[in-house]
């Protein structure tokens, strides 16, 4: 019978467990448990917000500066003259997002016209850059993608009226 007394003991500890657990008597370990579900889940989100903006910022960026570079170089007086303001027109855009761009690189153009501006011809405009992910350990950067491609397109009209080419 001595054997069955530990037992007892046990049997009696859970009973009271089991009923403290029904009755709600956590003593305290929901904060614990709320802390550490809302780190687990608050981290990546805001992660993915600042990831989600860059990139957002970058095509606001990419896009603006196509559309303002054709007007540039529809107006210009010379293809040299509107393909340098052009330039400096991306890199004002990128620059106003926070990001550093060469508008040279940046920039591709093409003319539907030859010469370029020629009354009546299509200047079509490219601006694409690479947006790094923010955050991205060094380790990770042969791993993984840490760049996502940003492109903005846009189509100028050069007036049929302009005087000269």
């Amino acid at each position: 019978m001595s054997g069955d007394v530990p037992s007892l003991g046990v049997a009696r500890w859970v009973r009271r467990r089991w009923a403290q657990v029904r009755a709600g008597d956590d003593a305290g370990s929901a904060v614990v448990e709320f802390l550490g579900v809302a780190l687990i889940l608050l981290i990546p989100t805001v992660y993915l917000i600042i990831t989600l903006s860059r990139v957002q910022a970058a095509a606001f960026a990419a896009d603006g500066a196509a559309r303002d570079a054709g007007r540039l170089i529809a107006q210009a007086e010379s293809q040299e003259e509107g393909a340098a303001h052009a330039a400096y027109a991306v890199e004002l855009a990128f620059a106003d997002q926070g990001f550093e761009v060469d508008g040279e690189q940046a920039l591709d153009v093409t003319c539907s016209g030859d010469p370029c501006l020629s009354p009546g011809s299509y200047i079509h405009l490219q601006v694409s850059t690479d947006v790094e992910l923010p955050l991205v350990p060094e380790f990770l950067t042969e791993a993984l993608a840490t760049e996502v491609h940003v492109q903005g397109e846009a189509m100028a009209a050069v007036d049929d009226y302009r005087a000269g080419g």
